[in-house]
């Protein structure tokens, strides 16, 4: 029998990571950010001086990636360490979001980095957190999450997350490159961002995350609920 998945897929600032390690952490089962290895492969490139347009050496880096995530607190991805060195501050600023978002274009990169996610399924269970989790990389998820909220909101939770962490931000910004990776994740020819057919489809504008954690654990221990009750007819 696999393992139950859950996939939280949605736009950029929607709070999926917040949401998804909140859960693994609840539930006790793996995590896989897989905006995060996106993201390695573009901050990779950048160390190498590797042209964007390079897609021979993109891949190699996807292909390759010497990246490792190290679990602090049960189902908290608190540091992640590419190529021996722990890249966190990198990987949180806006620029790096923008290099996921030109490296995920790209049909060869996403290939190298496909059956790396589904290694991350294993007992007693896995959320994963993306943009094509529930549509591309687990099609057969047990419970299928696009979480949204408007381009306002997002904008304002990522700015204040910025500041938290002491980074500088510009609000106007943040706002103008969140529409941008929208369009280029949507109108992309390659997995675009969109729910799945059968994904819940949940709004979080007016939602705290604790809130959307707690929606989902219902719906998920129902679901789960009648799985197994068809495995024992």
């Amino acid at each position: 029998m696999n393992p139950p998945v859950l996939t939280i897929d949605g736009p950029g600032g929607a709070g999926k990571g917040t949401v998804s390690k909140r859960l693994a952490g609840e539930l006790g089962w793996h995590l896989l950010d897989s905006g995060a290895l996106y993201r390695l492969v573009g901050l990779a490139a950048r160390n190498r001086s590797i042209d964007f347009i390079n897609v021979s050496q993109l891949t190699d880096i996807a292909r390759e990636l010497d990246v490792e995530f190290r679990v602090q607190e049960a189902g908290d991805l608190v540091q992640t360490w590419l190529e021996g060195k722990r890249v966190d501050a990198q990987l949180r600023t806006e620029s790096a979001g923008s290099d996921a978002s030109r490296v995920a274009t790209i049909p060869e990169v996403r290939d190298a980095l496909l059956e790396r996610q589904r290694a991350f399924a294993s007992a007693p269970g896995l959320v994963a957190d993306g943009r094509d989790m529930g549509t591309v990389v687990f099609p057969d998820a047990t419970l299928k999450v696009f979480l949204t909220a408007t381009v306002e909101e997002r904008a304002n939770r990522r700015y204040k997350q910025l500041k938290e962490q002491g980074l500088s931000a510009n609000l106007r910004a943040l706002r103008k490159e969140m529409e941008a990776r929208d369009r280029r994740d949507t109108e992309r020819a390659t997995a675009p961002l969109k729910p799945a057919a059968d994904a819940w489809i949940l709004d979080c504008t007016a939602i705290d995350a604790q809130g959307v954690v707690s929606m989902i654990l219902e719906r998920l221990g129902s679901v789960l609920s009648v799985r197994r009750a068809q495995q024992q007819q």
